[in-house]
């Protein structure tokens, strides 16, 4: 074969790095956000925080959008490489400053002037955050333990069956399985009998109904702390000890039948068995509260939707002037291009964050403009939409959608809602239309709300409503929406009376 020579023309698209860092910074969540930019101060000398930043209102533009105007900002990262409109290269910042320019002349902070007060400090932030770690059950359960007079023996079969104690409350292993891997000496063997003893005063402990090991003993440890005398309390010992699996399969009939009881006196007896807690151990072992901050901020003023970034949940960001006025000379020293080389990378960070800062906002806006009906008559109005239908007005590719609308939060009047919440799949109308999936939740959850609970609605039966209403949904698709919202079936939703 003969080797040659070949000159071949071509175009494709690269992946800089300040692309790189354009689309990772998209796809962070707040706190992510702040980890990475207070990562980014503690790496670069060139970058502090901005704690002059003014209140005018001059540059409103920058950070707030009208739902519906046609006024777009400037420039737009998409943060996906395939979408051709994407030239992170290109800006009003030259790439190099001239040696003796002044920074100020030429750069602009990242936030806008009309942004709120400045973020507060660090010492500040979180402050409801700094409390001690939570108390788990077992730990709750150890302390009464050492508070109790046993002794050594009894000591280790009690530590055996804590440790036994899921979150719950309840004893997860059998008391045999617990008597076989107790390692105890020759002169202090101990039968179920000991076991049974030392499980009987644990039950005793803090919170009520700990250490069951099943849902008759919880709720019964529970109810027999209850003054007798009180009304249903007697029968509602009798129904849970006796009667609990016709209680749970809602056989009223058989059980005023059994227990010999009246409706009335039935219904108060279900009351007070309802009153306890079947899950004792989460009084205790509590999951921490985990805290939402808002990306953008959606408010009705003047007739018309407003939406705001939220430059609260981040701090402003600009270079530091006295060592950007050392990079003027011009020489080839190893600290004169050390600063250069952050002094671009501060430029790109702080032009990332911008970009991200004005592809969330024309996302935002672009929803609020489709989802108007759900802001203001709630989520019956909800439309079907898409991320591509965002996509195409906005034209940026999807994945750039899905990169702004993950783990990121809208605070409206209704609530904060993930950006995601407004995406939703479509079911036909009779009309030929589209009707959002979210809606038809919550017209079901609706219908349920209303029923007569002693004859509550079936799926079929909600089905045929919504088909009345010229929504066309089965039965099956009725009962998986149902079962999305944690509502349970007809037959364990009906009630006595």
């Amino acid at each position: 074969m003969k080797q040659s020579l070949q000159l071949r023309l071509g175009q494709h698209l690269t992946m800089t790095p300040q692309l790189q860092q354009a689309i990772r910074l998209l796809q962070l969540s707040t706190l992510d956000l702040q980890a990475e930019i207070q990562e980014a101060l503690e790496s670069n000398p060139l970058l502090e925080v901005n704690e002059d930043a003014g209140t005018g209102a001059d540059t409103e533009s920058g950070n707030a959008a009208d739902s519906g105007s046609n006024t777009q900002t400037d420039e737009a990262v998409t943060g996906e490489a395939q979408d051709a409109s994407v030239d992170m290269q290109s800006g009003d910042m030259p790439d190099e400053l001239p040696v003796d320019s002044n920074w100020d002349d030429v750069y602009e902070s990242v936030l806008p002037a009309s942004t709120a007060a400045s973020a507060p400090a660090d010492d500040d932030r979180g402050f409801e955050n700094q409390s001690g770690a939570e108390e788990s059950l077992q730990e709750h359960l150890f302390w009464q333990m050492r508070m109790t007079p046993f002794s050594d023996a009894d000591m280790i079969i009690a530590e055996a069956i804590i440790d036994s104690i899921n979150d719950d409350g309840y004893l997860s292993t059998t008391l045999e399985d617990i008597l076989s891997g107790l390692d105890m000496a020759e002169e202090d063997e101990v039968g179920l009998e000991e076991l049974e003893a030392v499980l009987h005063q644990i039950q005793n402990f803090d919170p009520v109904g700990v250490a069951a090991r099943d849902l008759r003993e919880c709720l019964l440890l529970q109810l027999k702390r209850y003054d007798v005398s009180q009304q249903g309390v007697a029968d509602a010992i009798v129904l849970t000890g006796d009667y609990i699996e016709l209680l749970g399969s809602r056989d009223y009939n058989q059980l005023m039948r059994k227990m010999k009881l009246s409706r009335e006196a039935l219904q108060a007896a279900i009351e007070v068995v309802q009153s306890v807690n079947p899950r004792p151990g989460g009084l205790i072992a509590s999951a921490p509260a985990e805290y939402i901050v808002p990306d953008v901020t959606v408010k009705k003023a003047n007739g018309k939707w407003r939406v705001e970034l939220n430059f609260e949940a981040v701090p402003r960001l600009k270079v530091n002037t006295h060592y950007a006025g050392m990079i003027r000379r011009a020489d080839n020293s190893a600290d004169n291009t050390y600063m250069r080389n952050q002094l671009q990378e501060a430029r790109w960070f702080i032009k990332s964050l911008t970009s991200r800062n004005e592809t969330l906002l024309k996302v935002a806006t672009a929803i609020v403009e489709r989802q108007r009906g759900f802001l203001e008559h709630g989520e019956e109005a909800m439309k079907a939409l898409v991320l591509n239908d965002i996509a195409e007005e906005l034209e940026m590719h999807e994945s750039t959608i899905s990169r702004v609308t993950t783990r990121k939060y809208m605070h409206t009047p209704r609530g904060i809602f993930e950006l995601k919440y407004f995406f939703s799949s479509h079911v036909s109308t009779a009309s030929g239309g589209s009707c959002s999936s979210t809606a038809i939740r919550a017209l079901i959850k609706k219908l349920i709300a209303a029923e007569n609970q002693v004859k509550p609605l079936s799926d079929s039966k909600i089905a045929k409503i919504l088909e009345g209403e010229g929504i066309n949904v089965a039965r099956r698709t009725v009962a998986k929406y149902r079962e999305a919202m944690s509502i349970p079936p007809s037959n364990e939703r009906k009630r006595l009376v």
